[in-house]
């Protein structure tokens, strides 16, 4: 005991060989995991600037108004169609009873030009006919007018040989001058039955064109009524889309305004993934490569994806402020492009109907 107690160099042999084994084994594995990541750099781009998206659709209300009752809460799942609330619908009624009635003040008053229409033709049928009657009347006048001259210039003819009497002569001139006179007196009735028609055909004119009016009028009075039966459809708002809602802070009697976001459903149908991987990164990577995804909220699973596409733009072109290099104070700093991945059908579902939009995620791509 005592040579062992009083010699410390055989006390310390063991601690550096302990030291030096220790040594050599964090080196071996050092080396190993330096050469192991060396390797898989050659063949795979990874970032953990990654996030899980899918499909928000925002419920917007076309229609402003009280909400009457609210169907859904936060976090329920809605199917395509559901109804989710109401608004007040009394305002709309009465709009689509007013354009009820604008339609068929409309049709009446289409029904009165139609009317008007049918009594002008018939008017101009009746001014066409009486125009020919006084022709025919005309001409028969005529003809007989020019008998009594002929009759006339014979009898002058007798009288100057004192062939007839005087009486006989005087005849033949009254019946000359009545035939001239009837003559006269047809043609200035067609003048008139001429002039009558014409008005008539004014007017006829005047009703069609009214007709149109009237039919425009119908038309648009449909076209009235169609909107305010569809904005009243909309007092009833419903899911766009199969999902889970979002926070839900709307309240029976809350007054809202059209085209507002007042929440969102979560459509869960499709799934992907959101990697910005640095402008450096992107040399060999291109779309169809496999990807090895891992979520932080569940690091025991592990997802298979696929790039589809990449951003036509860097993230921070689409900042509020995005960066300009032409002010002055330059300084060149590494972009990230965003990458979106999809998650393959090989997937498990029950795996993917427990990821949320904005989860963090590791991505590994497989370059080569």
């Amino acid at each position: 005991m005592e040579d062992i107690n009083n010699n410390p160099s055989e006390v310390k042999k063991p601690s550096n060989k302990k030291f030096i084994a220790a040594l050599i084994a964090l080196v071996l594995i050092g080396g190993s995991y330096g050469t192991y990541k060396y390797i898989h750099s050659q063949a795979h781009e990874t970032t953990d600037d990654a996030q899980i998206d899918k499909n928000m659709s925002p419920i917007i209300p076309r229609v402003g108004g009280y909400i009457t009752k609210v169907y859904v809460k936060d976090n329920d799942i809605v199917k395509k169609g559901d109804t989710l609330f109401t608004i007040d619908n009394l305002d709309y009624l009465v709009k689509v009873q007013e354009a009820q009635a604008a339609l068929t003040a409309a049709e009446s008053s289409f029904e009165v030009s139609k009317a008007d229409v049918a009594a002008t033709s018939a008017n101009l049928a009746i001014s066409d006919a009486t125009v020919q009657s006084n022709s025919g009347s005309i001409e028969a006048a005529q003809i007989r007018a020019n008998q009594a001259n002929n009759d006339f210039q014979r009898y002058t003819n007798l009288y100057n040989n004192h062939s007839i009497t005087k009486q006989q002569y005087e005849q033949a001139m009254t019946a000359k001058l009545e035939a001239d006179k009837q003559v006269e007196v047809l043609k200035q009735q067609r003048n008139a039955s001429s002039s009558q028609r014409q008005a008539v055909v004014s007017k006829t004119t005047v009703a069609s064109k009214q007709t149109s009016v009237a039919q425009a009028n119908i038309e648009r009075a449909k076209a009235i009524l169609e909107a305010a039966k569809l904005n009243l459809s909309y007092t009833v708002v419903r899911a766009s889309a199969d999902g889970q809602i979002s926070s839900v802070k709307i309240q029976p009697g809350q007054v809202i305004n059209p085209g507002a976001a007042l929440f969102y459903i979560i459509d869960n149908s499709e799934t992907w993934v959101v990697a910005n991987f640095k402008e450096t990164q992107l040399n060999k990577m291109r779309p169809g490569q496999k990807v090895h995804i891992v979520v932080d909220a569940y690091p025991d699973t592990s997802f298979e994806g696929e790039i589809t596409s990449f951003s036509p733009a860097t993230g921070s072109r689409f900042s509020l402020l995005p960066p300009d290099n032409a002010t002055g104070n330059f300084v060149k700093t590494v972009q990230r492009v965003p990458v979106k991945i999809k998650l393959t059908e090989n997937n498990p579902a029950e795996a993917i109907a427990l990821l949320r939009a904005g989860m963090n995620a590791d991505v590994d791509v497989a370059v080569k």
